[in-house]
């Protein structure tokens, strides 16, 4: 078969655009080629620029085996996490792949669990790889490996996972994130928010309390009712809804900040299913933003979006500085997320009349007084 009739990609290996056409292309010699392209050395950013240009024109592919033998790297980061559903760890691998491509940086995920036994053989199969770096990527703030870690020699980041203090981690900022939920809601005009969560012995319900509480007192309004705990689920906010408009109650909430967005979209549909209009009636916040749920709901939900994709960005660029040999001081960050507005929220509570038992949709039980919201101080 002539070579002009060979498949894309399957040419002779004799075919492939070297360092030597890019230099040639370029005008500069294959050293300063190669030092353009793995962004060492010094020249002008020109130069550096023309080599790059050159090399995508040409269709360049550096060899990472010959350039780990040159450089004593592997070009690869490992990343492990216990998050086998991936809805936590996706995005932040999505993040962390697309901040070492353009340094030809590949990403290995493995997925360990719980179990030590896996996640130390996962770890030996990346040292076996040499990578350059490990990500240790969980499902949990709260919760690491299942074991300390070795020195490994190599540069370590935790991302939305327990940090040892020595280490450098990055997690969302879970109070700074409900904090805005719930400012939100306030500014809104809602002023009886009530919390349903998770699990109590979870960090992130325990950060999440806490910013609904703070943002409430910077507005001089007390927390309507206590926190309503559950298991992050439907279900959970589907009993805690029946339980918070209940008819028998003095007053309902007019806004309710929920820990995750299928809390949320259970307490919407038990508010629904007994004639409470959302957003009329009761504004609905939720966390995560997981588009599966939150575009799904009627009306579709209005939430916080921990912004994972970034945190996995800002955890690839600290691991590059981290493999240049750059100082990174250890400590835990906390990034902040952004309130994703959909129609959950509508106009909040402000524009309603304060409403009885007899004047809400719901109807039943004795009139009751006007709603007021609950100031402090």
């Amino acid at each position: 078969m002539p070579d002009d009739d060979l498949p894309e990609n399957t040419a002779p290996a004799n075919c492939r655009v070297t360092i030597r056409d890019v230099a040639r292309q370029t005008g500069v010699s294959v050293t300063t080629a190669s030092r353009a392209l793995n962004e060492i050395g010094r020249m002008t950013p020109e130069t550096r620029n023309r080599v790059r240009a050159a090399a995508a024109e040409l269709g360049y592919r550096p060899n990472s085996i010959a350039r780990g033998l040159v450089g004593k790297r592997s070009f690869a980061v490992g990343l492990i996490t216990n998050d086998t559903y991936g809805r936590f760890t996706l995005p932040v691998a999505a993040g962390l792949s697309s901040s070492m491509a353009d340094r030809g940086v590949s990403v290995f995920l493995c997925a360990g669990e719980d179990d030590a036994e896996r996640v130390k053989a996962n770890i030996d199969a990346m040292q076996d790889r040499r990578v350059d770096g490990l990500v240790i990527a969980g499902k949990r703030i709260d919760r690491g490996l299942p074991f300390e870690l070795p020195d490994l020699g190599i540069p370590v980041i935790y991302a939305n996972a327990s940090c040892p203090p020595d280490a450098i981690g990055f997690v969302p900022d879970d109070q700074l994130n409900a904090h805005m939920a719930v400012s939100h809601l306030v500014a809104r005009g809602c002023c009886r928010i009530a919390h349903v969560t998770g699990k109590k012995d979870f960090e992130a319900s325990s950060l999440r309390v806490r910013g609904w509480e703070e943002a409430l007192a910077e507005a001089n309004l007390s927390p309507f009712g206590d926190v309503c705990y559950g298991n992050w689920s439907e279900e959970c906010g589907y009993t805690a809804a029946l339980e918070l408009l209940a008819p028998g109650r003095a007053e309902w909430p007019d806004a309710v900040f929920c820990g995750n967005d299928q809390i949320a979209r259970g307490l919407i549909d038990a508010a629904t299913s007994i004639g409470v209009d959302v957003p009329g009636d009761l504004a609905v916040v939720g966390f995560d933003n997981w588009e599966i749920f939150a575009k799904a709901t009627r009306p579709p939900l209005t939430t916080v979006d921990m912004e994972l994709l970034e945190l996995g960005r800002v955890v690839g660029r600290t691991m590059l500085d981290l493999i240049d040999g750059k100082d990174v001081e250890p400590g835990l960050r906390r990034l902040p997320g952004r309130i994703v507005e959909r129609r959950s929220c509508g106009g909040g509570g402000a524009d309603l009349e304060p409403r009885t038992n007899e004047t809400s949709r719901h109807g039943g039980g004795n009139q009751r007084e006007d709603t007021k919201c609950h100031t402090t101080g």
